[in-house]
């Protein structure tokens, strides 16, 4: 089984990680709305892209090592950070200042409409401006876009393939939601709402895969709710999938930990007490970042042979998969 678990390991492209600015002005035009965080091979060739949304209030530096991962198997990552923006305030000839607002969701409340129009944004600019980014000879092929999102930002993913709030300026080829939640309870949805509760009810004209954690919907204490409550998280998501469609759970992890093995600051902190964890992030991030890799070169590279073969025998993940279904 060697040659399935290599989507497990590093993959053999060399990887240049580096952040795009933001747009200061309306003069530059050539920058994004946000600033972005680029994961890229650097040898000659065409690669597909992946945009990745981070979850709510988290930074997309979090996912570095996520990204790299995929990149490495020649994909071209994208993480809008949407983050540490700062609100500057003149009062009385001097400037206060307050930093660290809410990521890709900047002051943003349970309504996810601004996040949907942002990424439908991004997708736009990256039509015209993200192979100047690149490193030399290093062309991204957006014939082969895929979107992909953790926890909030697995919603806004789904949200955006499914034409809600706007359409997407550039066609989307696959969808990956890690951990998807699409509110705090059944009946307690974030608008727009996803999950209509009925089978298959999400018409996605494009390959879908979720990928969920075993321990998110499970409280890790008394003061903080599950990070990814029954019923608004990733059973619901893929019930709600038409074909074609993979499932997969992995057992014993918890809600964040794909993340970097360090996440510093005040937010990075808390990613160890508000959701309940698994003994370490490693092996859930091979996990992930291996079954995203298997996915897309199934469905955009016609390379199904290792998707197949972890459905056949999923004991090669890293991780103890306790689902393992696909709609067909």
């Amino acid at each position: 089984m060697a040659s399935v678990k290599y989507v497990f390991e590093k993959g053999s492209k060399s990887v240049k990680m580096f952040t795009v600015q933001a747009k200061a002005c309306k003069k530059t035009e050539n920058s994004p709305m946000k600033p972005l965080l680029v994961a890229s091979p650097v040898e000659e060739g065409d690669y597909p892209v992946v945009v990745f949304l981070h979850g709510y209030l988290l930074y997309n530096s979090f996912y570095s090592q996520l990204f790299n991962h995929v990149a490495s198997h020649g994909f071209i990552v994208i993480g809008p950070q949407n983050s540490s923006l700062r609100l500057v305030e003149r009062v009385n000839n001097f400037r206060q200042e307050e930093t660290e607002t809410s990521a890709l969701y900047v002051v943003s409340g349970a309504d996810t409409t601004e996040e949907i129009k942002s990424a439908a944004s991004l997708l736009d600019w990256l039509t015209h401006n993200l192979a100047s980014t690149l490193p030399p000879q290093v062309r991204p092929d957006l014939t082969k876009l895929s979107i992909a999102g953790h926890s909030r930002g697995g919603k806004v993913a789904f949200a955006l393939a499914l034409g809600k709030v706007v359409s997407s300026p550039i066609k989307i080829s696959a969808l990956i939601g890690i951990d998807p939640v699409d509110g705090m309870d059944m009946g307690n949805q974030t608008p727009p709402p996803i999950l209509t509760y009925e089978p298959n009810s999400l018409k996605l004209d494009m390959p879908v895969l979720v990928v969920g954690s075993g321990l998110g919907e499970l409280k890790r204490n008394a003061l903080f709710p599950p990070a990814a409550p029954k019923g608004v998280s990733h059973e619901q998501f893929f019930n709600e999938c038409c074909a074609p469609a993979c499932y997969f759970v992995a057992k014993d992890y918890g809600h964040v930990d794909m993340l970097d093995d360090e996440t510093k600051g005040f937010r990075g902190n808390l990613t160890y007490c508000i959701a309940k964890n698994g003994k370490e992030r490693k092996p859930m991030r091979l996990f992930v970042g291996g079954i995203m890799v298997a996915f897309l070169k199934a469905y955009l590279e016609q390379e199904k042979g290792t998707l197949m073969a972890i459905k056949d025998n999923p004991g090669v993940a890293p991780v103890e998969v306790s689902t393992c279904f696909f709609l067909e």
